[in-house]
């Protein structure tokens, strides 16, 4: 087993609480990231000799994780959210293609350490930079998509967030918007 082992439960209270590990080459480590979604995890890391330790460790935690009662949370079960910013040419400038991968990298460290999703990929269309996340929480999501674009000093100003179910990709609805507005487009 190689990769990333992501997986979700709520407890009795219905909060969902995420675990995560995976093997850090650039350290030999495996590393164990958890907590309650939304808010900023707690991370362990063990030093191992090799990937095929990391390997025997992986399956230990998916099958402790099964025991306690953790399971992936498939696509159907999630949102898109996505982050959008206005801009002032169709195609994006130097500038703009910038702002992609740093928006872009701000929130894939930004959302992981919280549990809340993934960056799925990232786009250009006439006049906007679109961000799509695959996230377990909306609500969540879209607050924490806030603070990060907000704390990494990346045009907040022309940020707008829209949000719909992973099963209807066409059907999103505005979450924010800095500018008045009452409907999101991609």
């Amino acid at each position: 087993m190689s990769g990333i082992v992501r997986v979700y439960k709520r407890d009795d209270e219905g909060a969902l609480h995420f675990r995560e590990a995976w093997f850090d080459e650039d350290y030999s480590q495996f590393v164990m990231n958890f907590g309650a979604v939304g808010h900023q995890s707690k991370t362990e890391e063990t030093d191992v000799a090799d990937a095929s330790a990391a390997d025997g460790l992986l399956d230990a935690f998916a099958a402790q994780c099964a025991e306690d009662g953790y399971a992936e949370l498939p696509a159907e079960q999630q949102s898109w959210v996505v982050a959008q910013f206005a801009l002032k040419t169709r195609e994006g400038t130097d500038r703009d293609r910038f702002l992609q991968k740093k928006a872009t990298d701000a929130l894939i460290s930004h959302l992981a350490w919280r549990g809340l999703g993934t960056v799925e990929r990232s786009e250009f269309t006439d006049f906007k930079l679109n961000i799509f996340c695959l996230c377990p929480d909306v609500n969540k999501a879209v607050n924490a998509i806030k603070v990060c674009i907000r704390g990494e000093d990346l045009d907040f100003t022309k940020l707008s967030i829209g949000a719909a179910p992973y099963t209807e990709p066409d059907q999103f609805k505005l979450k924010h918007s800095a500018k008045p507005a009452s409907s999101f487009s991609l």
